[in-house]
């Protein structure tokens, strides 16, 4: 069964600023929580990300339990939007498509995020007793550290 998780959230700069930040594999581990010890493997360095460009993670999402991560930036709109997808780890299916809309006050920036759990029916139970719950945290704490970079009034 295929999930959707959807947020929007807007930030106070320039489509610039929000693309080079997001645009920056590094940057994902400031805005996961660090419960779940996502570390960046690949050897990029300040490359911004490409069509085609894999980027390995391990990621400790359920008990503490380390798994690797290979996401492909599957489409890449520079300055609008790009996709990763999941090539290899923890979900059947994982497309993550960021979009940014620049507007009078600054960046609308939207995640659509479409999922599916491996093991079928166990797989269903799992989405209910946990997996739902677990992506809203990561996504809530995502929106909480964004809100303080971008939106936080500075004196």
């Amino acid at each position: 069964m295929m999930y959707r998780l959807y947020r929007e959230q807007h930030l106070n700069c320039d489509i610039e600023t929000a693309w080079e930040f997001f645009s920056s594999p590094h940057n994902l581990s400031e805005i996961t929580p660090e419960s779940m010890n996502f570390l960046v493997l690949s050897d990029i360095q300040d490359e911004s990300i490409f069509e085609g460009m894999e980027i390995d993670y391990t990621v400790s999402p359920v008990l503490g339990i380390p798994m690797k991560w290979k996401t492909v930036i599957s489409q890449v709109e520079e300055g609008k939007s790009f996709t990763d997808f999941q090539k290899e780890g923890p979900y059947k299916h994982w497309n993550h498509f960021h979009e940014f809309i620049p507007d009078e006050n600054g960046v609308l920036m939207k995640d659509t995020v479409d999922y599916e759990l491996p093991l079928g029916i166990l797989g269903r139970v799992a989405y209910r007793l946990f997996v739902k719950e677990k992506l809203r945290s990561i996504f809530d704490f995502r929106y909480s550290v964004l809100n303080d970079l971008f939106n936080r009034k500075h004196n």
